[in-house]
């Protein structure tokens, strides 16, 4: 079966499962088209129509429904197939699955210890925590809480780290105290419910208004427009943007407190194999605290790195 087969049977599970075409382009992390095309040319080469849609609603279709549990089975027997060519050839590869955030260094890091394939589906800090959960990755980079770690049975190491800022529309250009900013929450929970947790909590702790909003414009061109309706300064997600800030908008500091987004390099808690070890090890070695230890530094509660007395 050819790649692009096996992708459109991946994007008709993440729609089935969803059942929401939007939802399902955003934790795949593509345009709507791009996943749309490819549903429609599967329904073309199976003879069949997999979802009824229109639009306010998707469901699957009686042929739809009959079918997802074979393609589930498909997908898992390709993984299972790509594993064990990898030992057979005694070279299986290291899977490592992200958000949206590598370290810059990672082949340089890890090219002499084993064979790292990066994973190819972006998805959501909790959805790459719990593929390592259940062994569909080695290692991922994600944000997780404690009860996340205690929770799937994982450990994590600090990676990295983001500064979060805010952006504003006008002249100004100085820090912007975090109680006078804007967080955005966004009530497709399932595609957001990492950054909603942490939002909320940060909302808490600063006295930050929220903002609920529902087009997924937490990140992307989507931001922009928000940040000029709103007229206040609006944090940014650590997801960052995908286009440079337009000229008629201004990337402000944030401050008391300093807000950061902390990225985890996570594992299994038994995992054993010298290779995931290593390749966790070179990652994570003399990464420091990042600024994350400094005194109007914030995390959420439930952070791995948050200080006791914060």
């Amino acid at each position: 079966m050819r790649v692009m087969e096996l992708r459109q049977l991946r994007y008709f599970v993440a729609v089935a499962e969803e059942l929401n075409f939007g939802r399902a382009a955003a934790r795949l992390l593509i345009a709507g088209p791009s996943l749309s095309q490819p549903i429609k040319a599967l329904e073309r080469d199976l003879g069949v129509v997999l979802f009824d849609r229109d639009r306010r609603s998707v469901a699957l279709t009686p042929a739809g429904t009959a079918l997802l549990p074979h393609v589930r089975a498909l997908l898992d027997r390709a993984d299972d197939l790509r594993r064990r060519a990898g030992r057979l050839s005694g070279s299986e590869p290291v899977r490592l699955g992200y958000v949206t955030w590598l370290p810059p260094d990672l082949t340089a890091r890890t090219s002499a210890l084993a064979r790292v394939h990066v994973d190819a589906w972006v998805a959501p800090s909790h959805t790459q925590a719990a593929r390592v959960a259940d062994g569909s990755l080695d290692l991922a980079v994600c944000w997780v809480r404690d009860e996340d770690l205690q929770q799937l049975g994982l450990v994590a190491r600090l990676v990295g780290a983001d500064r979060l800022y805010a952006v504003s529309a006008g002249a100004a250009t100085g820090a912007v105290r975090a109680r006078d900013a804007v967080v955005l929450l966004d009530d497709d929970a399932t595609s957001w419910a990492s950054w909603n947790a942490y939002a909320e909590e940060l909302v808490r702790d600063t006295g930050a208004r929220a903002e609920r909003i529902s087009d997924g414009g937490v990140m992307g061109p989507a931001f922009f427009d928000h940040a000029r309706r709103l007229g206040r300064p609006v944090v940014n997600s650590p997801k960052g943007q995908t286009t440079p800030l337009p000229p008629d908008l201004v990337q402000r500091p944030l401050v008391a407190p300093q807000v950061y987004w902390t990225w985890s390099l996570v594992r299994r808690a038994d995992e054993q194999r010298a290779a995931v070890l290593a390749v966790a090890d070179a990652l994570c070695e003399a990464v420091g605290d990042l600024g994350l230890q400094g005194p109007d530094s914030w995390l959420p509660a439930g952070d791995p790195y948050r200080r006791e007395h914060q």
